[in-house]
């Protein structure tokens, strides 16, 4: 990768209302280059409506759109304007009525789709399969830029290691994570910590702020974690932009602030032939407080794709 400016953007949406969305989403596009000098634009979850829309699939099938479509045009357009990536995480609008996905683009500096990630995990309260609106995913790429491979995951996602690790095979060096997370800090610290740090790639995790239809209320602190686990940039519970130049080379030393040599890469240090049997169902021995039911089959094999 080469080095270059990195920056996560945090602002309240109005629920629902996508044309204005949209509208703050360009002027924030502006500022973050403008201000910044971001070459690497991130938004949070579902940043075109909010995640808990407050309606069923198909109308929020209604709601949003393909991509690409209207509502990647206007950002395409600004991406293009820039020279800049921008990843826009949306909402889109599957084949049929009713089938959503929670999705993020990646969209390059001549305004293309490079890539478009769907979240693959699911929140229990968005599973389609559970009750709720969202259709899974069924793949992540490693997508090779101008400014080094990026790999997206959504959220829910960063909370399994084996979704950052499988990117990380695939050769990505910057994962970013659109989130709209309502746990605690602390897990949102330390999941972005750990995944940065398990696969020695920069964690760029950008969160909502504000309300969404569901009346949750998002606490932001987006922050950019280097690949020895260190927060580069980490922003308040507020509207505001967090920027950092990315080193590419940034294994050289154990910690920060220190000459120590780094002796050790965790992606060719691990042990292969004892996880053959990690790929197989699976639950706590302890239980949670509720288990939403869902069809696995359907959660993880999207016949409507």
């Amino acid at each position: 990768m080469k080095e270059f400016v990195a920056a996560g953007v945090q602002i309240a949406i109005k629920p629902n209302d996508v044309e204005a969305n949209l509208e703050k989403i360009v002027k924030w596009i502006d500022k973050a280059v403008y201000e910044y000098e971001a070459e690497l634009i991130v938004f949070a979850e579902t940043i075109t409506t909010g995640f808990t829309p407050n309606m069923s699939a198909e109308e929020l099938w209604d709601l949003v759109d393909t991509i690409p479509g209207r509502l990647t045009g206007p950002v395409a357009e600004a991406a293009k304007k820039h020279g800049v990536y921008v990843v826009l995480p949306t909402y889109e609008r599957g084949p049929s009525r009713g089938i959503v996905y929670n999705s993020a683009a990646l969209i390059g500096p001549e305004g293309e789709i490079v890539g478009v990630y769907r979240k693959t995990h699911p929140f229990p309260t968005e599973r389609k399969a559970a009750g709720g609106w969202c259709t899974p995913g069924t793949s992540a790429e490693v997508y090779e830029t101008k400014l080094g491979k990026i790999g997206m995951i959504i959220c829910y996602d960063g909370d399994f290691p084996e979704l950052c690790r499988l990117l990380a095979v695939k050769g990505a060096e910057v994962i970013v994570r659109p989130s709209a997370l309502l746990r605690s800090y602390e897990i949102w610290e330390m999941t972005n910590m750990a995944r940065a740090y398990d696969n020695h790639v920069y964690m760029i995790g950008v969160n909502s702020i504000g309300p969404d239809a569901g009346g949750n209320y998002y606490f932001g602190h987006s922050m950019i974690v280097s690949p020895i686990a260190q927060k580069l940039a980490l922003a308040r519970g507020t509207e505001e932009i967090i920027a950092v130049k990315l080193n590419p080379d940034p294994l050289k030393y154990i910690s920060y602030g220190t000459k120590s040599p780094m002796i050790f890469d965790h992606l060719e240090d691990r042990h292969i032939a004892i996880y053959k049997d990690i790929l197989k169902e699976a639950k706590s021995q302890f239980e949670p407080a509720r288990r939403i039911p869902y069809e696995k089959k359907a959660f993880s094999e999207d016949k409507n794709e």
